[in-house]
């Protein structure tokens, strides 16, 4: 019998450009983004491995993390952002003035609607998806996830049955971990 797995995903915290679709844009964290990441796992349990995102909004807290508990980070280019193509770090209330219809449209349904030359949803979800099949497959343990709020709707999308065009119904904050038992 394979021993159990905890998944707990934790959204990295506050960046220095602000909010808006920062997708794959390698923003850094800001000292309060520092500052919730590490408030977030006070009263956590040790971690048995680190599995991050690359881009430095996470990775960085990865390598902390990984460095203050002696514990092993690795890094997965499949949990990075959406691609928010024309979108890539712009706030929604500039894309809300240059075109008020795409954004409504993406927000009520992803799959059909994505950003103009980002990536689709569709895709975005099979990377993601190949990536967590990957973890539950490989790995055992308390796992801490390091990635982004569309990673981790994606991933609860799928193992909660939520319609993934739905998504933005689930509420993911900066530093907030979502902890699953498989």
């Amino acid at each position: 019998m394979k021993p159990p797995l905890y998944l707990n995903l934790m959204r990295h915290g506050e960046t220095e450009s602000g909010s808006g679709f920062r997708g794959q844009t390698n923003d850094l964290l800001t000292t309060k983004g520092w500052d919730q990441m590490w408030m977030a796992l006070e009263h956590q349990k040790k971690w048995d491995s680190i599995i991050s995102s690359p881009l430095l909004r996470c990775a960085d807290f990865a390598n902390a993390l990984a460095q203050q508990q002696s514990i092993p980070v690795s890094f997965d280019e499949r949990l990075t952002e959406i691609n928010f193509g024309s979108w890539e770090g712009r706030s929604a209330e500039e894309i809300m003035l240059a075109n008020p219809d795409a954004l409504t449209r993406f927000w009520n349904d992803p799959v059909q609607n994505p950003p103009p030359n980002g990536e689709s949803l569709t895709n975005f979800v099979e990377r993601v998806l190949t990536a967590l099949n990957d973890i539950i497959g490989k790995k055992h343990g308390n796992i801490l996830i390091i990635a982004h709020g569309g990673v981790i709707r994606v991933i609860l999308c799928h193992l909660t049955g939520h319609p993934v065009h739905r998504l933005f119904d689930i509420d993911v904050q900066h530093a907030e971990i979502k902890r699953l038992e498989l």
